[in-house]
């Protein structure tokens, strides 16, 4: 869908493993944080997500 093209999916959850990893990588989420997320990397997530200002 073109309009979710600058969409960025993060998995927040409880696991953690590689194989949790690569499972979210394969359901379309850019990004995997386990709980509880570092602050640091949210902000450093939030950087890289286009500006919704025109």
């Amino acid at each position: 869908m073109p309009a979710l093209k600058d969409l960025v999916l993060v998995a927040l959850t409880g696991y953690g493993q590689d194989s949790d990893r690569e499972r979210t990588r394969e359901a379309g989420f850019d990004h995997h944080l386990v709980k509880p997320a570092d602050f640091d990397a949210v902000l450093k997530i939030l950087e890289t997500v286009p500006s919704m200002t025109a």
